[in-house]
C-alpha cells in the first residue's frame, strides 16, 4: 500500500488549491475548479477565497462569473451549506448532495406547517406554495422580502424545534420554503442586490437563469462525480472526511468510491485514505510558502481530520464549537494563526506560536497584500473565531 505522509498531504494542499504564491489559478473559474466548490455561507468568503487564489483579480471579475456569464452558480447542497459551484457540476449536486437536504426540508415544513395551524396537510400545503412562488418568479427575480409580500401564507411564522428547546419560538416559513426550492434546483440565488460584503439575493427560476438546463444523472452517479473531484482537490482523505464533507450516508460514499476506482493509501498515525487511480505519484515539496485565508474557507474546512494541518491545541481559539473556521494564516502548509483587520482596515497576522523570521516575513507580505486588495473595507463575519474576537480593537 502507497504511503502518503503529513508532509507529502501539506504538499499537495499547497499546489491543488492554488494558495501558494507561484502556483496561484489564473482566473475565478478556474480557482473554484481548483477547490471543487467555494463555501458561500457568508458572501465576503467567495470574494476572500477567490482572491487569495488569483493574483489581480478585482470584484467585479467574480460578479461577472457570478452574474453576467453564470459560470459560477450558487446552491445548497452538501451538510445543507451554500456553496459556488462551477456551473457544469450542478446536476451532480441536484441529483445527489442538494437531494438529500430538500427531501429533509419538505419533512419539517410541512411538519411545521400543521404544526402553525397553516393546514391540516402540511404536504399538500408546501405543493401549493411551490406552484405559487414559481409562478410569480416566471415574472422576474424577487427578492425574499418581496415574495413574502405577494404570497400571504409565505409571510406566516411557525414554531420549530422541540417544545422546550431554545430555537423552538415562531420564526418564519417563506425563506425556509424558498431555501427547499433552492435546494431541488427549482429556483436559484440570483442577482445580487446589496454589495459583495451582504446578500441580497433576487430567487430566479433556475432555468431562466442558466437557460436550457442539463440533464441529471442518477443518484449513484452524481455521488462518485462529487467524490471523484473532492478527491483531486482534496485527496488523500478518510472515509470519514467524506463522509463529512458529503453529508450523505456512509453507503453513499462506499459505492462512490467503488464507482471512481479509488485506492486505499496508508496515513501517518496509522489511518488510511484514499486517492485516485492516477494520482498516486508522490509529489515534491514546493518549498516555503504563506497563505491567509477567510472564514470558511473550503480548504480550511476540506477535512473532517485536520490534524496534519492544525494543532488539535489550537482548535478552540481558530474554530468555534460547531468545527466552523475563522480566518486562518497558513504556513508551509499548517494553520499557524489568524488575522484580523484594525479600524482603518488595514490586515494583522495574529500567530498561535513563535514563527521563524522567514515565517513572518512571509505572512507580513501576504497581509500587505490582502489591506491592498480590501482597500479600506472592513470585513465582518458571524463566524468570527475565539482568537479573533479578542483581537478586536475596542
Amino acid at each position: 500500500m502507497r504511503h502518503v505522509t503529513d508532509e507529502e498531504r501539506r504538499a499537495r494542499l499547497a499546489a491543488r488549491h492554488r494558495i501558494m504564491p507561484g502556483a496561484r489559478a489564473p482566473d475565478a473559474v478556474s480557482a473554484t475548479r481548483a477547490m471543487t466548490v467555494l463555501h458561500a455561507t457568508e458572501p465576503p468568503t467567495v470574494y476572500l477565497s477567490l482572491a487569495a487564489r488569483v493574483d489581480g483579480l478585482a470584484r467585479e471579475d467574480i460578479d461577472r462569473e457570478l452574474y453576467v456569464h453564470r459560470s459560477l452558480v450558487k446552491q445548497l447542497a452538501m451538510r445543507r451549506t451554500l456553496f459556488v459551484f462551477p456551473r457544469d457540476l450542478l446536476p451532480a449536486a441536484w441529483a445527489s448532495a442538494s437531494a438529500r437536504v430538500a427531501i429533509q426540508e419538505a419533512t419539517r415544513l410541512a411538519r411545521d406547517a400543521v404544526r402553525g395551524g397553516l393546514a391540516p396537510d402540511g404536504a399538500a400545503w408546501l405543493a401549493e406554495r411551490e406552484q405559487e412562488v414559481l409562478g410569480l418568479l416566471a415574472g422576474g427575480g424577487l427578492q425574499t422580502s418581496d415574495i413574502r409580500k405577494q404570497v400571504p401564507d409565505m409571510d406566516a411564522k411557525v414554531p420549530t424545534g422541540g417544545v422546550n428547546s431554545k430555537w423552538g419560538g415562531p420564526t418564519p416559513i417563506g425563506p425556509r420554503v424558498l431555501t427547499w426550492l433552492g435546494a431541488r434546483g427549482l429556483i436559484v440565488r440570483g442577482r445580487n442586490g446589496g454589495h459583495w460584503r451582504i446578500s441580497r439575493a433576487e430567487w430566479t427560476p433556475m432555468e431562466t437563469w442558466l437557460g436550457e438546463l442539463p440533464a441529471r444523472p442518477s443518484e449513484d452517479e452524481a455521488y462518485a462525480e462529487l467524490v471523484r473531484r473532492w478527491l483531486h482537490t482534496f485527496g488523500p482523505g478518510t472515509t470519514r472526511d467524506i463522509q463529512w464533507w458529503l453529508g450523505a450516508t456512509l453507503t453513499a460514499v462506499r459505492r462512490a468510491l467503488a464507482a471512481v476506482d479509488a485506492v486505499e493509501v496508508s496515513l501517518d498515525g496509522g489511518g488510511t485514505g484514499w486517492l485516485l487511480a492516477d494520482d498516486v505519484d508522490e509529489v515534491e515539496e514546493p518549498g516555503p510558502w504563506a497563505a491567509l485565508l477567510p472564514v470558511l474557507d473550503p480548504t480550511t474546512m476540506g477535512w473532517k481530520e485536520r490534524g496534519f494541518y492544525l494543532d488539535p491545541a489550537d482548535v478552540p481559539y481558530l474554530f468555534d464549537s460547531n468545527g466552523n473556521a475563522g480566518t486562518t494564516a497558513w504556513w508551509n502548509g499548517r494553520i499557524v494563526g489568524c488575522w484580523v483587520q484594525d479600524a482603518a482596515g488595514k490586515v494583522r497576522v495574529v500567530s498561535r506560536h513563535t514563527l521563524p523570521a522567514d515565517a513572518e516575513a512571509a505572512l507580513a507580505a501576504e497581509a500587505e497584500r490582502l489591506t491592498a486588495w480590501l482597500d479600506g473595507e472592513i470585513v465582518n463575519s458571524l463566524y468570527a473565531s475565539k482568537q479573533m474576537k479578542s483581537e478586536r480593537l475596542p
